[in-house]
């Protein structure tokens, strides 16, 4: 063979590989979102008693992401053809600044998700039985391989509904924006309740909502401290679930509820304070029949004796305290805290801030 020749031959297989690597390269990169998607398909159909699907799956090479885009989760066998997840983009990338801290974790940004809870829909079982926590556990491991450090969500949707119900009950929150940080303890390694969660949103009757505090989800039963607020919703929004439970409905006025809850191994105190102010009942002339009416009656007095008439509320602080398995509500409290805020003290319209982690420490060590 002539020394041109060989040449020749050098100068193709220079060329050819690297064709051939690029080529491989963009064919896996064709391919992956294809198999991506057939992957994520799978592994939401293989939640017993639930099927799903993704439409499409973009990738980013080059900032280690990829995008699921409309993610649906139905419940087999359900009454209803409400999906229980509709996830209209769901963006899981790589956290940078937590790998230059030496750890491999994920990101989450959802936009536009909704979570629906139909009480019929639950109540029936598929035929491969029930899905429990572990499946869900399960498949958002399987979803999202390496451990999340960062969740967002923005504009979310939570509703509520039980069709059975005579009313129906619907209630829901929406324009949920959260977001929940350190959730693998990349930073503050040696902080008890390392990671951090602020959620806002809008509630049925326009309420303000806001959730607010700190957690250990490293834990197979996590700690917490969190804090809740309802603010300023319009109380006829609740009429459905007074009328079913209490026999009664507002005319006008506002719905309010704070609640503080802190966990430690497992064991829960906290406490739940409604608020109903400038709250009017409708007065009725149908033909609703006598005990109704002495019902409305008495409801009626019970408010105007029991009410703070300086600032027109009437409410009550619910103390909560046990095992998860087992929490109590202490009703001689509840009782004794409806006339403190009537007769002694009117109570604030805010979280009393009385109840942190420490103290569902303490409760349960001296148990």
């Amino acid at each position: 063979m002539s020394e041109t020749n060989k040449r020749k031959r050098i100068y193709k297989k220079r060329y050819n590989v690297p064709i051939l690597i690029i080529v491989i390269l963009i064919s896996i990169r064709i391919a992956l979102p294809y198999l991506l998607q057939d992957y994520v398909n799978k592994t939401l159909n293989d939640i017993p008693g639930y099927e799903g699907h993704v439409e499409d799956i973009d990738i980013a090479l080059w900032r280690g992401a990829y995008v699921v885009k409309k993610l649906i989760l139905k419940k087999t066998e359900a009454e209803t053809d409400t999906p229980v997840l509709d996830f209209r983009e769901t963006d899981i990338s790589i956290e940078w600044k937590s790998l230059l801290k030496g750890k491999i974790v994920s990101e989450i940004e959802m936009y536009d998700p909704k979570f629906n809870y139909i009480f019929e829909d639950q109540k029936k079982e598929g035929p491969e039985g029930k899905a429990d926590t572990e499946d869900w556990t399960k498949a958002l491991t399987d979803l999202v391989p390496i451990d999340i450090n960062h969740l967002a969500i923005h504009n979310g949707t939570a509703n509520f509904a039980q069709l059975s119900s005579s009313p129906d009950i619907e209630m829901f929150l929406q324009n949920i924006e959260l977001d929940a940080t350190n959730l693998s303890n990349v930073v503050n390694k040696d902080k008890t309740l390392p990671s951090t969660l602020h959620a806002t949103a809008t509630s049925i009757g326009d309420g303000s909502v806001t959730l607010e505090g700190e957690l250990n989800l490293l834990k197979e039963i996590p700690d917490m401290d969190i804090d809740f607020a309802l603010k300023k919703a319009n109380v006829t929004a609740v009429n459905d679930i007074t009328l079913k439970y209490a026999g009664v409905d507002f005319e006008s006025g506002t719905f309010e509820l704070y609640s503080e809850v802190a966990i430690a191994d497992g064991y829960l105190k906290g406490s739940i304070k409604p608020m109903f102010i400038n709250a009017k009942l409708i007065s009725k002339d149908d033909d609703g029949g006598i005990f109704k009416k002495l019902w409305e009656g008495f409801v009626g007095t019970f408010k105007f004796l029991l009410k703070n008439h300086g600032t027109d509320t009437l409410a009550t602080k619910v103390p909560l305290e046990g095992d998860l398995n087992e929490v109590k509500s202490g009703i001689l409290p509840t009782v004794f805290n409806i006339f403190k805020n009537g007769w002694i003290k009117a109570f604030k319209g805010d979280v009393d801030e009385n109840i942190n982690f420490e103290d569902a420490k303490r409760s349960k060590d001296g148990k």
